[in-house]
């Protein structure tokens, strides 16, 4: 008796679907587990350069960022794509940022120059990179993102309705705004075909547009136009098979049941 109690909580588990796991459907669908919850197996770990990196760790069942580290630099995925289905779960800290860059194109170390715009300061960096990985810094990263903050204290999701959570980072905003509160995990999704992405957040469908558009453009063209290597980089994305990177914005964030399919 006690044995097929047992049997009966197992299979009731598998059929809900724990963390960091994959259902019998969703391998035959060639969905592939980024993080089984205990190692960094899929990432490029920054712990394990040198000097080694301190920004991320794994907290429980989650990759975590860590807050304010000494080298500032995302999680980046050890393999490519080009056009993919992403799922993962998130929460921030109270007022935080952080998100998720795809269709990276490149990423360097910035060196900070107090009273320099920071969009001169990358474009700086770009024209005078840096040789050597530093013991402290930052590692800007030139890509598309999905954002993640908290709307209610952050203050740079405050300051713009293209800067809240689901929305593409600086080129379109999010449709509605089903956020759950913070300390509770949000479960995201994103879909990149060619030039077309999807932003999906607690299941709705919160942008819908192209990359390339003169209305998603319009953000972009307005920030970067002191730096045109970044604005160039991208409007034109020159590379297509990209890694994705969980970014450390120096507040806490945890992801975990990150998986992806190539389409």
């Amino acid at each position: 008796m006690v044995k097929t109690t047992i049997l009966i909580l197992a299979a009731a588990l598998c059929a809900a679907g724990q963390d960091n796991t994959l259902t019998p459907q969703e391998k035959k669908q060639g969905w592939v587990l980024l993080f089984d919850g205990k190692s960094l197996a899929h990432w490029v770990d920054p712990r394990e350069k040198t000097p080694a990196g301190d920004a991320w760790t794994i907290d429980g069942d989650a990759i975590k960022t860590i807050r304010q580290p000494r080298i500032t630099e995302d999680l980046f995925s050890k393999e490519t794509y080009r056009d993919f289905e992403l799922m993962f779960d998130w929460r921030i800290s109270e007022g935080g940022n952080s998100g998720v860059k795809y269709r990276i194109q490149d990423h360097f170390w910035v060196k900070e120059i107090k009273g320099l715009r920071f969009e001169m300061q990358v474009e700086r960096a770009l024209e005078n990179p840096v040789k050597e990985r530093p013991a402290e810094g930052q590692d800007y990263v030139v890509g598309f993102e999905y954002q993640m903050t908290d709307d209610v204290k952050n203050r740079d999701a405050l300051s713009n309705p293209k800067h809240v959570a689901g929305a593409l980072y600086d080129m379109v905003p999010p449709s509605s705004h089903p956020l759950k509160p913070v300390g509770e995990y949000n479960q995201s999704r994103i879909v990149v075909k060619g030039n077309h992405v999807e932003h999906w957040l607690n299941g709705v469908k919160v942008v819908d547009a192209m990359l390339d558009s003169e209305a998603a453009m319009a953000g972009i063209n307005k920030r970067w136009t002191v730096a045109p290597k970044v604005l160039e980089m991208l409007s034109k994305q020159p590379r297509k098979d990209c890694h994705f990177s969980l970014q450390n914005h120096g507040n806490d964030a945890w992801f975990k049941n990150i998986k992806i399919r190539k389409l």
